[in-house]
């Protein structure tokens, strides 16, 4: 679907154009219109959206940060998607997330685990009209405030750097979150609160199981529109 040209602005709204373009980046990456694996032009980008090459640039160089493109010395390309690899970095977070949840019930105090409620709920009643990218944000403290009641310093790095790598592939899939999975953190905060290990992992893993198929599913779904295009189409019809 070709990306709409940004209409023309005043002076006045002008500082907001990067963020405009930015947005408009994001959203072609995250519904494959940036091909997986494809070098993008600066030219073409302006043209395509009616802008000049300088807000492009700088929301190609903030998608890189994002995670979404890689830089090559000679510009942009689109990061590759892989259906293994995602899979093998969700495993990865299961793992380290169901040892965070076991010895948060095991050391962190009432307190802690009641405030990780509390969190929840404030990031639900604020969290219905939210662009993704703030979506993925809140979803991530959620978890990492799990992490952080782990009092284990190691845990909650490597927590946080899979985050890093796995988080422009969450805002593929954020447009699928709705109110189960509000109901799924739920779940996981009362567990948390009655110290039931067995329950709070069990559901934990549940729940990230649940978001790997999700997003293995959208990723698949969209790479095969990719190549194989109308017949791809066809055949689900």
């Amino acid at each position: 679907m070709p990306a709409d040209p940004i209409k023309p602005r005043s002076a006045a709204t002008r500082t907001n154009l990067a963020e405009e373009v930015l947005a408009r980046l994001r959203e072609m990456a995250i519904h494959y219109e940036l091909k997986p694996g494809e070098r993008l032009n600066e030219v073409e980008l302006a043209e395509r959206l009616g802008v000049s090459r300088t807000p492009i640039r700088e929301a190609l160089y903030r998608l890189e940060q994002e995670g979404f493109l890689v830089e090559s010395g000679r510009g942009y390309s689109r990061r590759p998607l892989s259906v293994k690899e995602t899979t093998e970095l969700y495993e990865a977070r299961c793992a380290i997330e169901s040892e965070c949840i076991r010895l948060a019930i095991e050391r962190a105090d009432d307190e802690t685990l009641e405030g990780i409620g509390t969190f929840l709920e404030n990031t639900i009643r604020n969290s219905a009209d939210m662009p993704a990218h703030e979506l993925v944000a809140l979803d991530e403290a959620f978890h990492e405030r799990i992490a952080m009641a782990a009092d284990n310093a190691e845990l909650l790095r490597l927590l946080r750097n899979l985050n890093g790598r796995i988080r422009f592939i969450r805002r593929i899939g954020m447009e699928i979150i709705d109110h189960h999975t509000h109901a799924e953190h739920r779940a996981i905060c009362a567990s948390l609160r009655r110290r039931d290990a067995a329950t709070a992992g069990r559901l934990l893993r549940e729940h990230i199981g649940q978001r790997t198929d999700q997003i293995v599913e959208s990723i698949a779904t969209g790479l095969a529109r990719i190549y194989l295009g109308a017949a791809y189409d066809s055949a689900k019809s």
